[in-house]
């Protein structure tokens, strides 16, 4: 009987000590010197404040889906919240395996979330999800570049045709391109020729429109400009960061860790524009509470801390340079003394003045319409170096067959 008195006091003494756990699965903060970040210097107050343990693991939106949907069938709810990306956010709402956010959000008088990325996480007029994370494309360029840049080009105002003229130039006198993209299959080719044809007023990302013919004519033009081994990237921060490679146009946070590993020797500047404008592809991510969690108030706290203006841009800037989708921690960044902060606030001009497109949620299988994208790279333009209109009008069907 003292036996299993002193058991019983024991585990009330670890439950007092440890508190609830908290899981947390993201598909956010995935690279481990971001998800280091987020749990030391984000997450870890948040336990010591709150006495509790958060479990914070990442995997892609598939998995996590499969994950929670598997949980819900068997009435076994064992992740509390998730993060997911907005082009996956029906996938949560239409089941109802989310809960509706709307009067937490709505409680809150310090956090205005921005507009645009905001209109993504609401439903038929109701919030399920907080904005994340958020992002868009920027220009980065190594100084070695510099010496062959065309008379004239202002770096923060570039075109896409002084883009291509530049690299084109690089690849003449060097022996060699240094333009880089991602070239394996199925990573962001995709966004990073999306902006081009954006800036060209395209309708993305279909090819079968005046827009990308006219992006695409452009592109095939610097079909040299590439870096020799562009076709094995599956991420452009590497070979810039070994100067491989000197120019690309890249996700927010991926421009801010390349440019925070070594800002005296790159320039980053919005993306390129075109007759159109600054193209872009943007995006966000965002947290929700999976419907059923016995830790839902934990949860809510959670949430209501993580999306607070300062930890927002705590985060953002902790992470390469993501733009904080909420209007009061914008008002927080200090372009003058902090080269995170500038990185930032160049996304967000691409956010509040560029040619916008997101990913609707109208692809049977979005994977299938990137590798369009990547075949045009690897066969119209590296391999045979020509603008082929019929080949792209081909390549449309392509992009016609996944759509819902």
């Amino acid at each position: 009987m003292k036996k299993a008195l002193l058991v019983v006091v024991l585990v009330l003494a670890v439950a007092c000590v440890f508190g609830e756990t908290l899981v947390v699965t993201s598909r956010l903060w995935s690279a481990p010197s971001e998800k280091e970040f987020i749990i030391n210097e984000v997450i870890k107050p948040f336990e010591e404040a709150n006495n509790c343990t958060v479990k914070f693991s990442t995997l892609d939106d598939t998995a996590i889906l499969d994950q929670v949907e598997l949980q819900q069938k068997t009435g076994n709810i064992t992740t509390d919240v998730i993060i997911s990306y907005a082009s996956n956010m029906p996938d949560w709402v239409d089941p109802d395996w989310v809960c509706d956010l709307t009067d937490l959000a709505n409680s809150w008088d310090d956090r205005h979330f921005s507009k645009g990325y905001d209109s993504m996480t609401v439903f038929d007029g109701k919030r399920y999800f907080l904005p994340i994370g958020a992002d868009v494309y920027l220009f980065i360029v190594n100084k070695e570049a510099l010496k062959y840049m065309p008379e004239g080009v202002d770096i923060q105002n570039i075109t896409w045709e002084e883009v291509v003229d530049w690299a084109t130039a690089i690849a003449t006198m060097e022996g060699e391109g240094k333009y880089a993209v991602t070239g394996v299959p199925m990573k962001s080719l995709i966004y990073q020729y999306g902006g081009v044809c954006l800036s060209y007023g395209a309708d993305w990302p279909n090819l079968d429109n005046p827009g990308s013919m006219a992006a695409f004519y452009l592109m095939s033009k610097m079909a040299d400009a590439y870096t020799p081994t562009v076709l094995t990237y599956d991420d452009v921060r590497p070979p810039m960061k070994r100067g491989e490679a000197w120019m690309a146009t890249a996700h927010c946070a991926r421009v801010g860790e390349i440019y925070k590993n070594d800002p005296t020797n790159f320039i980053v500047a919005p993306a390129p524009k075109g007759p159109a404008g600054i193209g872009s592809i943007a995006g966000t991510s965002g947290y929700a509470i999976v419907k059923g969690t016995a830790h839902k108030e934990l949860a809510e706290k959670f949430l209501e801390y993580m999306t607070r203006p300062e930890i927002m841009l705590k985060s953002s800037k902790g992470t390469g340079g993501f733009i904080p989708p909420v209007d009061e921690a914008l008002a927080l960044l200090e372009t003058e003394t902090d080269e995170q902060d500038m990185v930032i606030a160049k996304a967000i001009k691409v956010m509040q003045e560029g040619v916008l497109s997101y990913i609707a949620p109208i692809w049977k299988d979005w994977g299938k319409v990137k590798l369009v994208y990547d075949d045009i790279f690897k066969e119209m333009i590296l391999e045979n170096k020509t603008f082929d209109p019929d080949y792209l009008e081909l390549m449309q069907f392509r992009v016609d067959e996944e759509r819902k």
